[in-house]
C-alpha cells in the first residue's frame, strides 16, 4: 500500500513538470475550464434558462457532445482489437494511449450529462427509481460507469506494473478484462443508440440503422483523433511513435468512414424516396421546413467535410501525414456535426404537435461545453505526461525522481 501511495504521489508531482509549451498548454486549458465552471455556476443559479433549450427542444449542445464523446470512448476498441486479437506489434505499445483517452472521454460524458440535468441532485431520483432492466437509461448508466472502471483498471494496472518493473499477470488481470472491455465498448454506443431509438414519439430516431451508424462513425472519428494526438506525443516528447502504426489507423478510419457514408446514403434514400409519413424532421434538417432552416448549413457542412475526408483518404498520397491530418480534422468536425446538431436537435423539430421551435445554443451554454472539453483534454494531457516516463523506464520505483523529468 505504501509503494502504491508513493507511485501516486510521484505521478502527481511529474504532472507539474514540463517545458514552456507544456505549461502554456496547461495554462490555456485551465483558464478555459475555469471559464466553463463559472458559466456552469451561473446555470446553477439561474437554471437551464441560461441555455438555448426550451420545452420543445429539451436536448441540445450538451447531449450532442455527450453522444459524440461516447463514440470517442468506444473507439478505443479499434486499438485494442488489432493488438490482443490479431497480435499486431505496431500498436502494442500505443494501445494504452487509446484506453487513457477512453477514460478521459467517459469522464467528459458524465460531466455533460450532469450539466444537462440542470440540478445534479436529481441523480438521486434515478438511483431511487433504478428501473432495471426495463429502462434504457439505467442500462446507459451501467455501461458507461462499467466501461470507465474497466479502463481505469487495465491502464492503472499496466502502468503500475511498468513502474514496479515487473511483468503483468495477463492471464488473470489483463486479458479477461481486455476482452470484456472490447464487448463493453461496443455496448456503450449501442445502448446509447437504443436510448434514442426507443423513444417512439421521435420518428427521426426510429430507425434500425441508428446503432450501426453510431458504431461506424465512432470507429472513424476515434482513431482519427488518435492519429492526431499520437503525432503530438511523438513530436513533443521523447516517445517513439512508429509511422506504420499511424498508417494502420488510417486504414481503420478509411474502412469505418466508408461504411458510415454508405449507411447515410441508405438512410437518406429510404427517407426521401419512399416518402415516409414522418419525414418532417429529416426534411427540416436537410432542406428546411416552412421557412425554418437553422440546421441546414450544419448538416451540409458535415456531408461536405466527411466526403472530402473520404476522398482524401482514398488517395494514395494520404500516406503523407500532412494530408492525412487534414482528412482527420475534416472527419472529426464532420462527425461531430452529424452526431451532434445533425442528430439530437432535429428530432425535436417539429414537435409531436407540429410546432416548429428552433434551437440556438447560448454563449453560456457554449462556455460550459468548452470548459468540459478543456477539462477532458487537461486530464488526458496529465495521463500522457505520467505514462510516457513510466513506459520509457525513467519513472520507476528504483530510479530517482529527477531522471523521470528528463524529457
Amino acid at each position: 500500500m505504501r509503494d502504491y501511495l508513493t507511485f501516486l504521489y510521484r505521478c502527481f508531482r511529474i504532472s507539474f513538470v514540463g517545458g514552456w509549451r507544456y505549461h502554456l498548454w496547461m495554462l490555456c486549458l485551465t483558464i478555459i475550464a475555469l471559464l466553463g465552471l463559472n458559466a456552469y455556476c451561473k446555470q446553477l443559479v439561474d437554471g437551464l434558462a441560461t441555455t438555448g433549450m426550451t420545452d420543445h427542444v429539451s436536448w441540445g449542445l450538451y447531449i450532442a457532445n455527450f453522444t459524440f464523446l461516447v463514440g470517442m470512448a468506444a473507439a478505443a476498441v479499434m486499438l485494442v482489437i488489432p493488438v490482443y486479437i490479431y497480435r499486431n506489434k505496431d500498436l502494442h505499445d500505443l494501445v494504452i494511449f487509446g484506453e487513457l483517452l477512453a477514460v478521459a472521454t467517459i469522464i467528459m460524458c458524465l460531466l455533460f450529462v450532469t450539466v444537462d440535468l440542470g440540478r445534479p441532485d436529481r441523480f438521486s431520483h434515478l438511483l431511487r427509481r433504478f428501473n432495471f432492466p426495463l429502462s434504457m437509461l439505467t442500462w446507459d448508466v451501467i455501461v458507461l460507469n462499467g466501461y470507465l472502471l474497466l479502463n481505469l483498471h487495465i491502464t492503472g494496472y499496466l502502468i503500475y506494473c511498468d513502474y514496479r518493473r515487473k511483468e503483468p499477470n495477463k492471464t488473470f488481470f489483463v486479458i479477461p478484462f481486455v476482452f470484456v472491455a472490447i464487448v463493453w465498448a461496443i455496448s456503450i454506443h449501442t445502448v446509447t443508440a437504443f436510448l434514442y431509438v426507443g423513444l417512439g414519439a421521435r420518428p427521426f430516431w426510429n430507425s434500425a440503422i441508428i446503432a450501426p451508424r453510431f458504431l461506424a462513425s465512432a470507429f472513424s472519428a476515434g482513431p482519427a483523433f488518435n492519429i492526431l494526438t499520437l503525432q503530438v506525443i511523438g513530436r513533443f516528447t521523447s516517445y517513439n511513435i512508429p509511422r506504420s502504426a499511424l498508417l494502420l489507423l488510417r486504414q481503420i478510419v478509411l474502412v469505418a468512414l466508408t461504411i458510415n457514408m454508405f449507411l447515410l446514403i441508405s438512410e437518406l434514400f429510404t427517407e426521401f424516396y419512399a416518402g415516409k409519413t414522418h419525414i418532417a424532421s429529416t426534411r427540416y434538417l436537410y432542406f428546411g421546413l416552412l421557412g425554418h432552416n437553422a440546421l441546414v448549413p450544419w448538416i451540409w457542412a458535415s456531408i461536405v467535410l466527411n466526403s472530402l475526408a473520404l476522398i482524401i483518404l482514398y488517395l494514395p498520397v494520404t500516406r503523407s501525414l500532412r494530408l492525412l491530418n487534414i482528412a482527420c480534422v475534416f472527419l472529426i468536425v464532420g462527425i461531430w456535426i452529424e452526431k451532434g446538431m445533425g442528430l439530437i436537435v432535429p428530432a425535436f423539430i417539429p414537435s409531436p404537435l407540429g410546432e416548429i421551435v428552433e434551437y440556438t445554443p447560448t454563449i453560456n451554454e457554449i462556455l460550459v461545453c468548452l470548459g468540459i472539453w478543456a477539462f477532458g483534454l487537461l486530464l488526458y494531457t496529465i495521463f500522457v505526461r505520467v505514462t510516457i516516463p513510466v513506459l520509457s523506464g525513467r519513472l520507476t520505483y528504483d530510479q530517482p525522481f529527477e531522471i523521470a523529468t528528463q524529457d
